[in-house]
C-alpha cells in the first residue's frame, strides 16, 4: 500500500507539467501571433515561451512563499495604520477619519463605528 502523499505529490507534479505545458504553448501561440507582426519581433519557441514565463513571475512576484506574500503585506500593512491610528488623539482620529470619508466615501473600521454608534443609539432609547 502506498502512502497517501506519495499519490498527491505525483498528481502535484503531473497536474504542475501539464499547466506549464498548457500555459507555455499559450504564451508562444499569443506572442507568435502578435509581437512579430506588430513589433517586428522575433518568433520564440515553446522552451523561450517557458522562459517568459518564468522570468516575469520572478520579476513580478520574486522569489517569496505564494502562500505568505500578499497576506504578510497586508498584515504589515494594516499593522503599521492601527499604530498610526493608536499614537493620535481621539481628537485627531476623529479629524483623519472625516477627512478620509470626505475624500474616499467610507475610512478604516467604518463599520465597526456603525455598529458602535448603533449599539449607543439603542442603549440611550
Amino acid at each position: 500500500m502506498k502512502p497517501w502523499w506519495l499519490s498527491k505529490i505525483v498528481k502535484v507534479l503531473v497536474i504542475g507539467a501539464v499547466a506549464l505545458t498548457v500555459i507555455g504553448f499559450v504564451v508562444m501561440e499569443l506572442w507568435n501571433a502578435l509581437v512579430p507582426e506588430l513589433f517586428k519581433g522575433p518568433v520564440i519557441s515553446f522552451w523561450q515561451a517557458v522562459g517568459l514565463l518564468v522570468l516575469s513571475h520572478l520579476l513580478l512576484r520574486g522569489w517569496g512563499q505564494w502562500r505568505y506574500r500578499n497576506g504578510w503585506r497586508h498584515d504589515r500593512w494594516k499593522k503599521r495604520f492601527e499604530e498610526k491610528l493608536a499614537a493620535m488623539t481621539p481628537e485627531e482620529r476623529e479629524k483623519f477619519k472625516e477627512e478620509w470619508k470626505r475624500r474616499c466615501g467610507w475610512y478604516p473600521g467604518m463599520e465597526e463605528d456603525e455598529k458602535k454608534k448603533a449599539e449607543a443609539q439603542n442603549t440611550k432609547l
